[in-house]
């Protein structure tokens, strides 16, 4: 049986409230007191690092941070470092992941991939996936990075996890030659990234994108998706 998911975009949010809100209803999942999320939205530009913590992939000085305006944050995803802007579909899937019925964190990564790499098959573009690499990929250039956390569960009787932080969707042209110029992205040296727009030749928008993107989570993972006010 599908169970409920709360499904919000926001247009832009800071790196740091959203990762505050994720805390927040992780804390509230995990104690039954909420049902799981899924929040889409943008950020400004922003570099996050996650636990690999390589910061000699941050290309960039200080001084040459403040002037583009690009805010860094260390956090406790999986992985290196990567970058987030506008023209960037962020996901932050906020689920309870039972333990008990065998799904782990190396199932859940596959499965958020596949949810990408549907959507792009609609889109008649093949997504595919690297064996050394998490993310989803278009030839040799990255078009998706995935990097996220599970939270072991401390509020219940329940065996399992919630999970937090997600993917990062490129979806405007150009991206990669903005924030990913000033870092080695996921630690990568021999490939680069690229966007759904440069991918098709076609326009999009990162808000229809997001409402068009809910029907493929929802179809990977057991949900019904109800979209918040």
């Amino acid at each position: 049986m599908a169970r409920p998911l709360m499904v919000s975009y926001h247009p832009i949010i800071n790196y740091g409230d959203a990762w505050d809100r994720q805390k927040q209803l992780v804390q509230e999942i995990d104690h039954e007191e909420q049902q799981e999320h899924l929040l889409l939205l943008q950020h400004p530009p922003t570099y996050t690092i996650g636990s690999d913590r390589h910061p000699e992939h941050l290309l960039l000085s200080p001084e040459e941070l403040d002037r583009k305006g690009i805010s860094v944050f260390q956090i406790d995803r999986g992985g290196d470092i990567t970058y987030h802007g506008p023209g960037q579909l962020v996901g932050y899937p906020l689920l309870w992941i039972d333990s008990s019925k065998g799904l782990n964190l190396h199932g859940y990564l596959r499965s958020l991939e596949q949810v990408i790499i549907n959507y792009l098959a609609a889109q008649g573009i093949e997504g595919t996936r690297k064996a050394e690499y998490t993310g989803v990929w278009v030839g040799n250039v990255k078009i998706c990075a995935i990097g996220v956390k599970f939270n072991r569960s401390r509020g219940s009787a329940r065996r399992g996890f919630v999970t937090s932080h997600g993917f990062a969707f490129n979806i405007k042209s150009g991206i990669q030659n903005e924030g990913f110029q000033g870092i080695i992205p996921c630690g990568i040296t021999e490939y680069g990234v690229t966007s759904l727009e440069d991918c098709t030749g076609k326009s999009y928008e990162v808000a229809q994108v997001a409402k068009e993107l809910v029907p493929f989570f929802t179809e990977v993972f057991p949900y019904e998706a109800s979209w918040s006010q």
